[in-house]
């Protein structure tokens, strides 16, 4: 295996992965451990078509098995591109987006039976006869058109009844123009027939200029503030911008398509590389649906750019012939208009279980001016990365000129988690709060996490895992 290729980390095993297309956790079947359904956008060589694969893990979001391929390009289409996975009718439904020469559409494929999304696996990137298409259900209407990116949520809550989660399906996806799109608000009865509210507006600021920034891969979900209790909608968002993608979130309500302003943008990863993530979505049946507006699960694409980026610039491309790397899972909770990510439940035994990946965490109390310092070594003993805990901000510097910082506020706790696992790093402080995730090539691997104390900082209690 290179050692580039994370172990826990989901990478394609051949050709280009270009992000997550949805996640599905499936608990449905009684006595049986919870199965996640990763669907991604990949293409097999740079030239070739963008396409759907797929790949599950049993018990936990860690340990990837490859399945057939889910959606790939037919009759006059030239790619098919991410969307959103929900269960519905029994069975599972993937919204894609079909792209032609002369524009593109939002289409359904369906499996009436989930126990047969991974079965006779082959060799030769087959399509899983499971999965049957059919065919567009979202093309353009009125002023809008190419309709692209769909984020789908099956028993939307209505304002007026925001707990129960059983009436109504919305829609977001994006339409118009690539240099200037909109964020168009569809909903639906039954998931199939859908209507256009309008263009996604905002009431109160939120945090950049929709005027003039470019806003793609829109995504939603509802959370409940552990602090107020109430139940928020959190619109994540990946602005493209020069010098690559940013992506935020805003807190706040939608009531048709006038998304009102409570916390305006902040962001999700304050890192070098992530992007675009999506939500997991349950299968009736699952436990975490009765949950699901305490806490979310996120992933997103480890990449600095969406659209433009050149995966083939990856070390790992020219040595192992993949690219492309997807976060991990993310436990995503909401506190004071906030999101607080943490890493899923079950890393550090999946840790454990790998022949490379190393985890690092600390309890620590760091008056600002002091620090706590983790240098992480290559096989030759030498630094390829640092993480510094300043007290009042974290830094991750891949020694390339160009380190990421990010803020810690003063209630936020004195406490790090670090997880490297090849060519990728995953820094998670003040509680959650703060989340920096980065790319790197450390020659040979990286062999250990080397962690001191400088100034009155101190370390309480740590943690490690890993050979």
């Amino acid at each position: 295996m290179s050692v580039y290729r994370p172990e826990l980390h989901f990478t394609a095993d051949k050709g280009i992965l270009e992000g997550a297309a949805g996640v599905l956790r499936d608990g449905a079947t009684p006595g049986a451990e919870d199965t996640w359904h990763l669907f991604h956008q990949y293409k097999l060589s740079p030239d070739s078509p963008s396409r759907w694969g797929h790949a599950m893990s049993e018990g936990n979001p860690f340990d990837w098995v490859e399945c057939d391929d889910a959606v790939v390009p037919t009759g006059g289409e030239t790619q098919v591109r991410a969307g959103a996975v929900v269960a519905a009718r029994g069975g599972v439904d993937l919204y894609f987006t079909s792209v032609t020469a002369t524009g593109t559409s939002i289409q359904i494929s369906h499996a009436e039976d989930r126990t047969e999304l991974c079965t006779d696996i082959h060799e030769d990137f087959a399509v899983n006869p499971a999965f049957q298409r059919r065919g567009d259900v979202v093309t353009d209407a009125g002023n809008f058109t190419r309709f692209r990116s769909p984020c789908v949520v099956p028993g939307w809550v209505r304002n007026d009844d925001r707990d129960q989660g059983v009436a109504g399906w919305l829609m977001l996806a994006v339409a118009g123009p690539t240099e200037h799109p909109d964020v168009v608000v569809l909903t639906s009865e039954d998931g199939t027939a859908w209507s256009t509210i309008g263009a996604l507006k905002f009431d109160g600021n939120p945090g950049f200029d929709p005027e003039t920034d470019v806003l793609v891969a829109p995504r939603i979900i509802r959370l409940r503030d552990q602090v107020d209790d109430i139940i928020y909608d959190v619109l994540m968002f990946t602005l493209e911008r020069e010098g690559g993608d940013e992506t935020f979130y805003v807190t706040g309500t939608l009531t048709d398509n006038i998304f009102k302003v409570v916390t305006p943008a902040l962001p999700i990863d304050r890192g070098h590389d992530f992007s675009r993530p999506r939500a997991t979505t349950y299968t009736e049946g699952t436990s975490e649906l009765d949950e699901r507006y305490n806490r979310a699960y996120i992933y997103g694409p480890l990449r600095s750019s969406g659209r433009n980026a050149d995966l083939t610039k990856e070390l790992n491309w020219e040595t192992g012939g993949w690219a492309g790397v997807l976060s991990l899972p993310r436990r995503v909770t909401l506190q004071n208009g906030r999101l607080y990510q943490t890493p899923a439940y079950g890393l550090p035994d999946a840790v454990d279980e790998t022949r490379r990946a190393k985890m690092w965490t600390g309890l620590c109390e760091i008056p600002v001016g002091s620090s706590v310092v983790a240098e992480l070594v290559d096989a030759k003993d030498e630094v390829c990365a640092v993480i510094t805990h300043s007290g009042d901000q974290i830094t991750l510097d891949r020694l390339d000129g160009s380190p990421a910082v990010a803020e810690l506020g003063d209630d936020d706790e004195d406490s790090v988690t670090i997880i490297v696992d090849s060519s990728t790093i995953e820094v998670f402080a003040g509680g959650g709060a703060v989340t920096l995730s980065s790319r790197f090539w450390p020659a040979d691997g990286c062999s250990g996490i080397r962690v001191r104390a400088h100034g009155d900082a101190e370390i309480f209690s740590e943690w490690r895992r890993g050979n």
